[in-house]
């Protein structure tokens, strides 16, 4: 459903407000290792997500990624997703044509429709801060 970017992105983005939360700085490293992902494909999504003002990058000894304590509530997985995937998942054909729309319809195109759009409410309404505190109950777990 998401890239295999975007799936990084989210729980790269989830981990940095969890241990935000508890005050800490993490590393490009301890990222990459906590979410099971290439350090380089890591920091190219990094980038991207501190471009978007999702998490901040500090520089230098004690640098790291993080994100502004204040503000993790207010950040929805909606914002992560666009930031990597795009629109695509929301207007996207259920088979992967270029040429599907309410004019041209693929086979799943009406249930599809459908699922698009639970997804993007889930996505608009679920906030960063709830996934990252369910780490900290351990409801949840990003990697296998």
């Amino acid at each position: 459903m998401f890239s295999k970017a975007c799936e990084y992105a989210i729980r790269a983005t989830i981990y940095i407000a969890q241990q935000s939360l508890e005050d800490k700085r993490v590393s490009l490293k301890a990222i990459s290792n906590e979410i099971d992902s290439p350090v380089a494909f890591t920091a190219k999504i990094l980038q991207q997500l501190t471009r978007n003002k999702i998490i901040t990058s500090v520089m230098g000894p004690t640098g790291g990624f993080e994100m502004d304590k204040d503000r993790i509530d207010d950040v929805k997985l909606s914002k992560v997703v666009d930031t990597i995937d795009g629109d695509l998942i929301y207007r996207g054909c259920g088979l992967g044509l270029k040429e599907c729309d309410a004019s041209r319809p693929c086979p799943v195109h009406d249930r599809f429709a459908k699922i698009r759009n639970d997804l993007q409410k889930m996505l608009v309404s679920t906030s960063i801060f709830e996934l990252a505190t369910g780490l900290d109950v351990g409801l949840t777990f990003l990697k296998r």
